[in-house]
């Protein structure tokens, strides 16, 4: 067992390069091509320099992850992790390097020459060829991570450096399969997420492994650094995100798997699919094992759990991760039974614009019978329900209790913030500007009203158990987060009223619309936008949770006005222009609609349905006014009861003495 735990990563490594060798032998992912044959050394290099890639990603990654949940800052664990991260970010870049030139070789396989016309293609495919500019964009990326993360050692840095890496990320999903398929956002969606919580499943592991032996190989009170956290509780911390990151790794292999397959498992694809859910089931049991049968009896008893025990436990599991690791590499270089070709000349101009055919005409029934399903949302929306039921589930264990309308509150938004991005507004907003504006509306101001009430923050103050050995959790990083500079500066009911208001003139009359319209990162940045955007504007009118101090109730009133005719200005912008926006789009879809008298409806939607939840908010907030004025009579009627009505004599004697001068 000693020598399993020494050399656990080795083999791990060794294994997945002997699974990657079969996947590519069974699926046929390193054949050599009819024409242009780039060589052994470009067809079976770049899967293995792909899966020393993703490896190191998962390392680089996972350990920021781990570190920023359950490491002490400061501490001998906390450098350690992160520099782990920072040499595997470069390993991962020397890698990616490799990867981006296999790819340019498998395109051209001239001779490499230190001429002219050889610099020209290098350049032609790396700036004008869409795949050429995502490799590019990953490796450039990776390396500036690899940077940032040799200097960042302060935990607000290593978060940053955290939500840095979705750049990364989101050019490899870009860059995978189904780019040419009907299913390419969702396709890309699922990849993404695939990535991500792999990588904190598989890097938390391999750290918590080397934490472990490390603890075992140094001596207590070694270090002049600040203590580190006890092995049983790291380990217990990354048992819950793993089972976290378990959850979503299935559903998004799922939905994966669907775009790519439409039900063909028994072609080299399906079976190379199969194999690697069954491992993943097994690295899931590996987990489920290990916290029901190892984890949960010692924390009941108080106990710690030994480094070698854990170091021990964890190797196995990192071999299997290993040669999980090489099936997935191989699977991505396997033809899918999805032929992933771009629209070719019969397509319709629907789908030449958005990679999809023409859904059937709208009317008030396709909103329930039609759907356009996005992963990434629907990990969103149910990771928002599911911890907010389980702090509500964790309150009423010990006894407290939380107000039933706030949680039908927030499952409402939650509701409607999945049906938004996944349901049949989803689908037809991509073909009429009018559903557009609807989804829009409905993000920005029906949205937040709904999630505001339920008061979030609060529930997980309470909620979540304070962390007393100076790491961070959940609790810690929401309180740093609401209480940091940045969000006191657009929380203010000014700032965030002035963002409310101005986005839709900025959004609609710059290429920003165009950008969000044509490219799903775009459309995901508008989702988040104008979701946060509306959420700080209705905190700032009638919120719960703590953040800036809020304005007088008159001056909330004044704030909701000056929103309401902003928003019926641009409505009476957009009805009476006669200027199509994004005409190429919209006006080329080729769906028998008049696009300009389309887009008047969409303002009449911005109009009328848009000042809807203004003057909910309102009708709140004279309700809280009059309520907050009624708690304040009775204030005063009980202090002037405890004292006789002390401050009336004081201001009647000033009354007298200034009439006697």
């Amino acid at each position: 067992m000693q020598r399993l735990r020494l050399l656990a990563p080795a083999l791990a490594v060794l294994a997945g390069l002997a699974a990657l060798w079969v996947a590519l032998e069974l699926g046929g992912g390193a054949e050599a091509p009819a024409i242009e044959d780039p060589g052994a050394a470009v067809r079976y290099g770049v899967p293995a320099a792909t899966m020393l890639r993703n490896l190191a990603i998962a390392s680089a990654f996972g350990g920021l992850v781990l570190a920023c949940f359950a490491l002490r800052p400061g501490s001998r664990d906390w450098h350690r992790t992160l520099d782990v991260a920072a040499a595997s970010t470069g390993i991962a870049a020397v890698a990616q390097a490799f990867v981006a030139w296999g790819g340019f070789r498998t395109i051209v396989t001239n001779p490499v020459t230190a001429t002219n016309d050889f610099g020209q293609l290098l350049q032609l495919f790396f700036v004008e060829v869409e795949s050429g500019r995502l490799m590019l964009a990953t490796l450039l990326s990776l390396a500036l991570l690899t940077v940032v993360l040799l200097v960042a050692r302060g935990a607000v840095a290593a978060g940053f450096a955290v939500a840095a890496w979705a750049a990364p990320f989101w050019f490899i999903a870009s860059g995978g399969h189904a780019g040419g398929t009907e299913g390419h956002d969702i396709a890309v969606s699922s990849l993404l997420l695939h990535l991500v919580f792999v990588s904190i499943w598989l890097g938390g592991l391999f750290h918590v492994g080397l934490l472990a032996r490390g603890r075992a190989a140094e001596a207590p009170g070694s270090s002049d650094l600040a203590p580190d956290v006890a092995v049983g509780d790291v380990l217990l911390r990354y048992s819950s995100l793993a089972a976290a990151s378990f959850g979503v790794v299935a559903f998004s292999g799922i939905a994966s798997a669907w775009v790519r397959m439409e039900g063909d498992w028994f072609s080299a694809y399906g079976i190379l699919t199969i194999a690697k859910t069954v491992l993943l089931v097994v690295l899931g049991g590996f987990g489920a094992w290990q916290r029901m049968r190892v984890l949960r009896p010692v924390q009941a008893l108080g106990e710690r759990i030994g480094g070698r025990a854990v170091a021990t436990i964890l190797a196995l599991e990192l071999v299997v991760m290993g040669v999980t690791a090489g099936v997935a590499a191989g699977l991505a270089r396997t033809p899918t039974p999805v032929p992933e070709v771009p629209p070719g000349v019969e397509a319709t101009p629907a789908e030449i614009l958005t990679g999809r055919l023409l859904p059937p005409p709208f009317d008030v029934t396709r909103l329930f019978t039609e759907w356009s399903l996005d992963p990434l949302w629907t990990t969103v929306s149910a990771l928002l329900l599911w911890f907010y039921l389980a702090g509500v589930r964790r309150l009423a264990r010990r006894g407290d209790r939380w107000p039933v309308l706030r949680t039908v509150s927030w499952t409402a938004g939650v509701l409607l913030l999945w049906w938004c991005t996944s349901g049949a507004l989803n689908l037809y907003q991509e073909f009429q500007f009018s559903l557009h504006m609807l989804v829009h509306m409905l993000l920005g101001m029906a949205v937040p009203v709904l999630l505001v009430p339920g008061a979030p923050i609060t529930l997980a103050m309470r909620a979540i158990a304070k962390r007393r050995d100076g790491s961070r959790g959940g609790r810690e990083w929401l309180l740093a987060i609401v209480h940091s500079k940045y969000l006191q500066v657009i929380g203010h009911p000014i700032v965030s009223g002035a963002i409310f208001v101005l986005s839709l003139w900025v959004f609609y009359y710059t290429p920003i619309f165009e950008w969000a319209t044509t490219d799903h990162v775009g459309h995901i940045w508008m989702v988040v936008h104008f979701v946060g955007a509306g959420y700080l504007f209705v905190q700032a009118i009638i919120g719960i949770d703590p953040g800036p101090a809020r304005p007088p109730f008159a001056l909330r009133l004044v704030l909701l006005l000056g929103a309401m005719v902003f928003h019926a200005f641009f409505g009476l912008t957009l009805m009476s222009t006669d200027a199509l926006l994004l005409a190429d789009w919209y006006g080329a879809m080729g769906n028998g609609i008049d696009a300009l008298e389309d887009q008047r409806v969409g303002g009449g939607i911005a109009w009328s349905i848009g000042e809807i939840p203004t003057v909910i908010l309102a009708i709140i907030t004279v309700v809280l006014w009059a309520r907050s004025d009624k708690k304040e009579r009775a204030r005063i009627d009980r202090a002037a009861d405890r004292d006789g009505e002390a401050d009336l004599g004081a201001y009647n004697e000033m009354l007298e003495q200034m009439g006697k001068r």
